[in-house]
C-alpha cells in the first residue's frame, strides 16, 4: 500500500535539495545527502496503517518537543526514532509547507559540511 500523491510530494521536495539521491533501504523510499539518511518514506510500513515521512531531528530532546507539542503530526517512528528522528503524518491534507521544511531541516542534519559552507538549500 502505497500513497502516491503523499510520495511524489515528499520525493519533490526531498530531491529538490542538492546532490540528495533516492535509494531503496530496507523495502522504503529513502532519500540520502552524501550517503547519510535523511528522510524515509514510510506507507503501512510493517502493517502501521500510516502514512508518514520519517526525519531527523537534533536529538531526542527536540524529538520530545515535537512529539509531545503536536501528536497529531509528529510520532516516534519504529526502529528510527531511538536516534531522534520523528515520523510526520502525511496521510489527508498535511501542511506541506512544514512537512517540506522538516525534509530540509534533515537534509542540513546530514549533510556534511562542504554543502553548508557553500549556502546549502
Amino acid at each position: 500500500m502505497t500513497d502516491l500523491p503523499s510520495l511524489d510530494r515528499v520525493r519533490a521536495a526531498a530531491l529538490a535539495l542538492p546532490e540528495t539521491e533516492e535509494k531503496v533501504s530496507h523495502g522504503q523510499p529513502t532519500f540520502f545527502v552524501a550517503d547519510r539518511q535523511f528522510a524515509q518514506f514510510r506507507a503501512d510500513h510493517h502493517g502501521d496503517g500510516l502514512t508518514m515521512v520519517c526525519v531527523k531531528t537534533s536529538g531526542t530532546d527536540e524529538q520530545t518537543t515535537l512529539v509531545e507539542a503536536n501528536p497529531a503530526v509528529y510520532s516516534r517512528p519504529a526502529y528510527l526514532g531511538a536516534t531522534g528522528w520523528v515520523g510526520m503524518n502525511v496521510a489527508g491534507d498535511p501542511d506541506w509547507a512544514l512537512v517540506e521544511d522538516r525534509i530540509a531541516r534533515s537534509w542540513e542534519l546530514a549533510a556534511p559540511a562542504r554543502l553548508l559552507e557553500a549556502g546549502g538549500r
